[in-house]
């Protein structure tokens, strides 16, 4: 690895190599398996009852507004959300457990891109329906691509909010931000104007941009039962009742394309801290500022 690229990588993953049967036990109906790109993975879940899956309303959101507005770590705010969820409804934080679990082991996004690497290209549509291309981002300056399960997602949305705290000093350093999310252009606004972010926030439609990096799973049943009993459906917000997300990754880039820093980690409850993405946008910012895009993907 080059001097200097930093490779902040949580989840336990190995070498890239062609799809493999996931080690875990098969459940009742169906076999799963990571494809040669490592993108998605199936599962079958024991659903809950009803009544254990509703999650007093009023708690949770008073919960999650204390959580995103602690002047603390970004890591501090997820944990105590994740906390105050287990207290208020535990059979759905039991259920989030079990899911990252699963993904964990299954080795899921064992072949997204690694730091050094060129970032592949994409041509999204933004928050306001403008198209936004990655090499138009770059020719401005270093970029920090994180990802966000949707607008319903509360650690996303305490995620977007603190990367929305550090976005003066981000432009200070000549540098930029996005968000990509799987939900439809009105979602996407609407969580950039909830976290106040300056930056934009582009759709990915169907998650293929996502998929194309190995970075996306089905919920699963369990999950799906639980969240649908939060009112949340992905069905509406997607425009697809796939049922799919994006593992939460944030891709640190150069303004030659290649990749300086990642966090890619299957438990979703845990993402880059703020001062990190700063810091790797800061090195990117100092001797390849000039540089060329790297010919590649």
């Amino acid at each position: 690895m080059a001097a200097g690229v930093i490779d902040s990588i949580t989840a336990s993953v190995a070498a890239k190599s062609p799809a493999t049967r996931c080690p875990l036990p098969i459940p009742q109906r169906h076999a799963f398996a990571v494809p040669a790109n490592g993108g998605i993975l199936f599962w079958d879940s024991p659903t809950r009852d009803a009544d254990e899956s509703v999650m007093p309303a009023r708690g949770i959101a008073e919960a999650f507004e204390h959580a995103r507005s602690l002047d603390a770590p970004l890591a501090e705010r997820l944990d105590t959300y994740a906390q105050s969820l287990r207290e208020i409804n535990r059979p759905m934080a039991e259920a989030v457990d079990r899911l990252v679990v699963r993904l964990s082991q299954s080795r899921l996004a064992q072949n997204a891109p690694a730091a050094g690497e060129l970032m592949p290209r994409f041509l999204l549509p933004d928050h306001a329906g403008r198209l936004v291309e990655l090499e138009e981002l770059l020719a401005l300056g270093p970029l920090a691509i994180t990802f966000a399960r949707g607008h319903w997602c509360p650690y996303c949305r305490i995620a977007v909010s603190s990367l929305a705290e550090i976005a003066d000093d981000v432009a200070a350093i000549g540098a930029l931000m996005v968000a990509i999310v799987p939900d439809r252009q009105e979602y996407a606004a609407k969580l950039r104007a909830e976290a106040n972010a300056a930056f934009p926030i582009l759709t990915d439609v169907d998650n293929g941009y996502a998929l194309s990096l190995g970075l996306v799973f089905w919920v699963g049943e369990e999950m799906e039962h639980l969240m649908r009993a939060r009112d949340v459906d992905l069905g509406s917000s997607q425009g697809n009742d796939s049922w799919f997300v994006p593992v939460p990754a944030t891709f640190v880039v150069g303004r030659d394309g290649r990749i300086v820093a990642r966090h890619v980690d299957p438990d979703y409850r845990k993402r880059m801290e703020t001062d990190a993405v700063l810091a790797a946008l800061r090195a990117a910012a100092g001797p390849d500022r000039d540089m060329p895009r790297a010919s590649g993907k």
